[in-house]
């Protein structure tokens, strides 16, 4: 359904909140966004209630390695057929993540989006790749192949760019070549996220200093926040123009730890991520991330050493659970899935509901449980009914 009115739902955006309003979208785009008032629906044109909803900009996952039984760096091609099932979660967008992989992997991931879509296809709009790796800290490598992670140069660097569809790309600054990269890629118009890490608090302030200004998952796959040598973690959490990512299912990281990062950070520099793989919306298994088969019950995704893969976490989840763990209102953690990693990959078209932007929109009830994805003006999900 590409042209539809809802009505009377709350709107939330950074600009503001408006309690009942009429909203049309039409050509992709919202036409029309007023205080309703029984405004005449145009003939032929669907018309939802939605009263008792909130029309939020379109959910952003910036990490997510794959679901429904796919994984995107065994098989890049099936970033189109699992985009098709993600909007059911509220994600209206995302960033196909690779893992450490023979380059040509990624090579390929940027064919399957340059060349598109298939006929008559609708989902999730996939903006852009998430490289991670394989420029990484072998000592935390996490779900990582070892074989395939190498110090970076300029020649292995040189398309990933975001002409090329790379938007994002997380790597280690400490070895030897990370800071050249981090100057690189920045050049190259990517965004560069520090993770897999050992760094310390300096090396990470150089690595800022350099043009890095997001942390990948954080708390994982690097040193330990210390008293006396906070590291990585510690130089995120301090930094004011800093952005992170974090998993908040309550296994990557406590939900203590999940308070300091939203306490320091707020959720104009905390992205909640899901970093999930192929098991999201499958039952318990067996299942790959990368080169590595992955064993996944009801919560956790694990090697078979017992180190995290992974998750099965939804944004939907992880927005509900930051709610109830950080005690805020759907308002004070929407920011986290909408217009902080619009920032974070330099689109501001995204992460606002305004007049003539793109509809790209997740309509949630009070307690955040999706109603309906909207993703480009289609109407790629919905529970809702006809007035």
């Amino acid at each position: 359904m590409s042209e539809f009115c809802l009505l009377r739902p709350a709107v939330w955006s950074p600009e503001g909140e408006l309690q009942e309003a009429f909203v049309h979208v039409r050509e992709g785009r919202v036409a029309r966004l007023e205080a309703y008032a029984g405004q005449v629906v145009p003939p032929g044109v669907p018309a939802l209630d939605a009263a008792g909803l909130i029309v939020t900009p379109g959910w952003i996952d910036i990490q997510f390695n794959g679901a429904y039984g796919q994984d995107f760096t065994d098989d890049p091609e099936a970033i189109w057929a699992v985009a098709e099932s993600l909007p059911r979660t509220g994600c209206a967008a995302f960033l196909p993540t690779i893992i450490t992989a023979p380059l040509a992997v990624a090579r390929r991931a940027m064919q399957v989006l340059r060349q598109g879509p298939p006929p008559g296809w609708k989902g999730a709009l996939p903006l852009g790749l998430h490289l991670e790796g394989p420029f990484l800290n072998p000592d935390k490598r996490g779900a990582h192949n070892p074989l395939h992670i190498r110090l970076p140069d300029a020649a292995a660097l040189q398309d990933w760019t975001r002409d090329n569809g790379v938007l994002l790309a997380t790597l280690a600054p400490e070895i030897p070549g990370g800071l050249q990269a981090v100057r690189m890629l920045t050049a190259q118009g990517v965004a560069v996220s520090l993770g897999h890490s050992n760094a310390d608090f300096d090396q990470a302030q150089a690595a800022f200093n350099a043009g890095a200004r997001v942390v990948t998952h954080l708390y994982n796959a690097m040193p330990a926040l210390g008293h006396r040598a906070p590291g990585l973690a510690g130089a995120a959490l301090t930094h004011a123009q800093v952005f992170a990512g974090l998993i908040a299912d309550g296994i990557h990281c406590h939900p203590a730890m999940l308070q300091l990062a939203w306490r320091m950070m707020g959720a104009h520099r905390v992205c909640l991520v899901t970093d999930a793989m192929a098991a999201l919306g499958m039952p318990p298994g067996v299942y790959r991330l990368g080169d590595f088969d992955v064993t996944v019950d009801e919560n956790s995704a694990r090697l078979a050493d017992g180190r995290l893969a992974g998750s099965v976490l939804t944004l939907e989840q992880a927005l509900r659970n930051v709610m109830r763990w950080c005690d805020l209102s759907l308002a004070q953690a929407l920011p986290a899935l909408t217009s902080t990693p619009a920032a974070v990959l330099g689109l501001p078209e995204w992460g606002r509901v305004a007049r003539g932007l793109p509809a790209n929109l997740t309509l949630v009830d009070g307690q955040g449980r999706v109603q309906m994805t909207v993703a480009a003006g289609e109407m790629v999900f919905n529970r809702l009914s006809q007035a």
